[in-house]
Parts: structure tokens; sequence; C-alpha cells
């Protein structure tokens, strides 16, 4: 086992290298500035078919206002991401140019969204057609975004523009400076959509769909699906924020499946795609990613060892809310060969067995989309339409996820034991580290952005940042955000950290903060979740930063 993870190990840096892809970053990051507008509309949707369930129907009036709000959001979801995804395609170019030759984020949003119109959207009698204008339209939302971007920065390398008279202010001369870069993007897009048009019979974006229908199919597969959750956790286990690289490769998949899936309930049908963003957040990853809620639970009530209980407790509620960071670098449950194997088999399991439920069993997949912070066993029951069947489901899935880990629990318990006998039988007393005299003149009015993968993690460190200022009487500023959506907040903060899962993207994030003359750091596991323990330590920390030890 050993050898097999160093096996593993040694691939490290290539996957990191997969995952500072520019345009991966992109497709993610360009979701993560959509999603208000998912989770927004999903209210709507769950007010509008949620009674259903309970044989009560909305009028059809009714029924209609509630839709409205869904129908002009996510059913413009295409349309938002082609430009979001285009933006942050444009900020990652502009890490590598030239200070005083930037692309214009803006302009190139607002070309991806153009762009997106020409190729993905039919036209009919007096406006657009909306057919791909939604989730349908994904794919070709990401590929006009990077056609569009790679065009600007084109330009703006071989400073292909119109030149302005000194006179002219300078927002008057970006404006004509964009033109060309716009025009030709644009232009390039409409003759493509009229060739294809012409050869196809169809527009661009039903042509993509049907070209990648066949793998579609067969990702919501059983080996399909082993090999997408299989990989995420593999990723995770070696320390690599697994989702940063799997879920640009199916995000596409995952809104279309879900947006049938709907489709087919409100026609009276069986919602029978597999592959939805409930599947990866409430089954395959119940807890966190390797399906982490039961060992959680375990650590916390029924280890012996003392320093397993107290990891368990102490994570128990992030972990019940799909953060589980403090348990994965708490125990640690990465790189530990000894759960190596539930790690990775918990999740498949989950998602094989829901697929069991769905296709043998015809419960209802997942239909709606909720906060990734939904605790997994209700997010199941809600997302899945709130059956019998899908509360089975649930209560199945921990009892498997307990089977599966708990002689690797048993074995990782009686070793830690074992340790804590030994460290007490030692008569060397351990001399505390001495704390750190932190001076408020470094810190007072200092701001502070703690990035993780999706808002979760960061906030455990920025809150206890702030009870650690609170208590030392110190007045400093704390935020915890996303990163990928963290471009335009850069500027408001003087110090950045980055929590361990999105450490590998420190060199991308030093570009972009020693542009702005502030401070990066990033944390590594175990000392980031001793951090989210202890305020004063958590205060020292940032004080170091800022005073230049570190």
């Amino acid at each position: 086992m050993e050898a097999l993870i160093g096996k593993i190990e040694k691939a490290k840096p290539f996957f990191e290298k997969v995952s500072r892809n520019k345009y991966l970053k992109a497709i993610r990051d360009g979701f993560m500035s959509a999603m208000p507008v998912v989770l927004f509309s999903s209210i709507f949707m769950l007010i509008a078919y949620v009674p259903n369930i309970f044989n009560y129907y909305w009028p059809k009036e009714i029924e209609a206002m509630i839709l409205k709000p869904y129908n002009y959001s996510m059913g413009l979801l295409a349309v938002l991401v082609a430009g979001t995804t285009a933006k942050n395609l444009c900020d990652s170019f502009n890490r590598d140019m030239p200070v005083n030759r930037q692309i214009n984020n803006i302009s190139t949003l607002m070309a991806g969204i153009v762009g997106f119109l020409v190729v993905g959207v039919d036209s009919i009698k007096g406006g657009f057609a909306s057919g791909y204008m939604g989730s349908k339209g994904l794919l070709t939302a990401f590929l006009v975004a990077f056609f569009v971007c790679n065009v600007y920065r084109f330009c703006v390398k071989r400073n292909i523009t119109i030149h302005m008279p000194e006179e002219v202010p300078p927002n008057i001369s970006q404006t004509f400076a964009d033109v060309i870069p716009f025009a030709i993007s644009i232009l390039l897009l409409a003759l493509f959509d009229i060739a294809f048009r012409n050869a196809a019979g169809m527009c661009f974006a039903q042509a993509v769909i049907e070209f990648f229908q066949p793998l579609f199919t067969a990702a919501d597969g059983y080996v399909g699906l082993a090999i997408i959750y299989g990989a995420m956790s593999l990723f995770w286990f070696v320390g690599i924020q697994g989702p940063s690289i799997v879920e640009p490769a199916v995000s596409a998949i995952y809104y279309v499946n879900i947006a049938n899936n709907l489709e087919l309930f409100q026609a009276g049908k069986h919602a029978a795609n597999i592959l939805t963003p409930g599947c990866q957040q409430f089954v395959a990853t119940l807890g966190g990613t390797g399906a982490t809620l039961v060992v959680t639970l375990m650590f916390a009530f029924m280890a012996k060892s003392k320093e397993l209980k107290a990891v368990g407790k102490a994570s128990s509620i992030p972990v019940l809310f799909g953060v589980n960071e403090p348990i994965l670098f708490g125990a640690p449950l990465i790189l530990n060969p000894i759960f190596f194997i539930p790690f990775i088999l918990a999740p498949i399991l989950n998602v094989w067995i829901f697929k069991l439920f769905v296709d043998v069993l015809k419960m209802n997949s997942f239909m709606y989309i909720l906060p990734w912070t939904t605790p997994a066993p209700l997010g199941i029951v809600l997302g899945c339409g709130i059956t019998i069947l899908s509360i089975l489901f649930a209560v199945l899935v921990l009892v498997v996820d307990f089977v599966v880990y708990y002689p690797f629990f048993k074995v990782y318990d009686r070793e830690k034991c074992a340790e804590e006998a030994e460290k007490e039988g030692l008569i060397e007393e351990e001399k505390e580290e001495a704390a750190v005299e932190v001076s408020s003149d470094v810190v007072n009015e200092k701001r502070v952005l703690v990035l993780c993968a999706g808002g979760g993690t960061s906030g455990l460190l920025a809150n206890a940042l702030a009870k650690g200022a609170k208590e030392k009487g110190i007045s400093i500023v704390t935020a915890a955000g996303s990163y990928g959506a963290h471009y335009d907040m850069l500027k408001d903060y003087d110090l950045v950290v980055l929590a361990p899962q999105v450490a590998n993207y420190y060199q991308d994030l030093k570009k972009d903060t020693d542009r702005l003359g502030i401070k990066c750091v990033a944390c590594e596991g175990k000392k980031y979740i001793e951090l989210t323990r202890n305020p004063q330590k958590a205060l020292e920390f940032v004080f170091s930063i800022l005073d230049g030890e570190e």
C-alpha cells in the first residue's frame, strides 16, 4: 500500500499542473460566478414543483408567475456563463501580459455573450429561441469564451487596435482599442455560423450536444461513475483539490442532466439521469470528498484515542455541512495509507447504489439544485423529491459507508492509542511553544482575505482570526471567499491566505498580489486546521506574515 501511495504521490506535480490549466480554471471560475443565479432560480423551481409530491398543483397562472424568475435566470445560464468564463480566462491571460498592455476583461465578457448568441441561438420571429440559452448551451458557451479570449490576446499582443491621439482621454481610447478584437471575434463567429448551418442544417449548440451525447450516456454508466468519482477522491487523497480537475470535464453534463430530469418529472416520467450536481455533492461526497461524514462521527463517538476523539468532535459540524478539510488534514485522512481504500471505495459504492435505486427501483434522480452546504442526507431527500425511496437510500448509504470505513477506523484508532500510551510513558516534559507577542501597530486596521475552493473552509480561519483579534482588542477585517471569484476583491485587502486545497495556485495568486503590492501566503495541511482551532495562533500567524517574518 505504501509503495502504491508513493507512486501516486510522485504524479502529484503533474496533476497540480493540470489543475492550474487556464482553460479548466476558467470553466470552474465561470461557473462559480454564475452560482448565485443557479441557487436563486432553484428556489422558485422548488416552490413550483415540490407541492406536486403531496398531490397539490398550483393553478397554471400561479405556476407561470412562480417560474418566471427561473426562466429569466437559469434559462439564460449559458449566456451568462459564456461571459463569466471569458472574463475569468481573460484575467488568467492578463497575468502573463505586460502591465501596460492588459486585455479588457469586461469587453471579453460582452464579446463572449454576443458570440454565444451568434453561434448558439436560433432566430425566431420577434426574438431568439431559448432552447440552448440555458444549461444545454454550456459546452458551446465554453468554446465561444475560449475563442473570444484568444482573439483578444492575439490582437492586444500585436497592438492591433485603433490608435487615438494623446489628447483623447484614456477611457475613450480604451473604447476604440476594444473595437477591433470585438469586431474580429464576432465577425469570425458569424461567418462560422453561416457555414456551419448550411453544412449541418442546425445551430452549433445543437450539434455539440448531439456529438457529446454518447459521452453523456457513458458517463452515466457504472464504469463512468466509478472513474469520475474515484478520480475525484484519488486527487484529493494526494492533496490536490479533486473537483478542480474533474468538475470542468463534467460540469456541462451535470446541468444538462438535471434540466432533463426536471423536464421528465414535469411530464410525469422517470427522472433517470444520474450524473448531476446533487449526485456529487450529496451522494459521492457525503460529508465531503471521500464520503467522510460517517468516519468523522466514528472519530467523535467511537474512538478510544483522545486525539481522534478531539479531531472528530471539532470536525463534526463542518463535515455535516460538507466542509471536510478539518478531518482531511486533522486526522489526517490525506496520504494516510490506512484510509486509502475506503477513501476511494466509499464514494464509488455510494453512486453505484444510487444508480441501482434509480434504474431498478425507479427512484427519481436529482431534479433540484440545492446549496452544497445542505447536510447530505437532507440534500438527498430534498433533491430527489422527498420520497420514501430517497429516505431509504440516505439511510442505506450511511450504513454502507460505516461498514466500509469501520475496519480501517479500528486499525487507526488502535495505532493512535498505542502512540498516545507511549507518549504518556515518557518522562521528558514537552516545552510549550513560546507565544508570539502580536504588535497592534502592525496588525491593526489590516484586512485579511482567506480563499478556498468553495468558501466553506476559508470561513473557519476567517472566523478564528476575527475572534483572536477581538480577544486582543485589535481592529482587523477578515473575509472568506472562493478562489476564482476573488480577482476584483484583491485590491481591498492587505493579505491573502490560501487554504490547503487551493495552495497549488500560490504562484498564480502571487502574480496578482505582487502587482497590487499586497502580501499572500499558502497554508498547508495540518497547520491550517490548527490555526482554525486556535484564534491566538491564527492571529500570530497573520502577524508574522504582515511583519515580514515569513
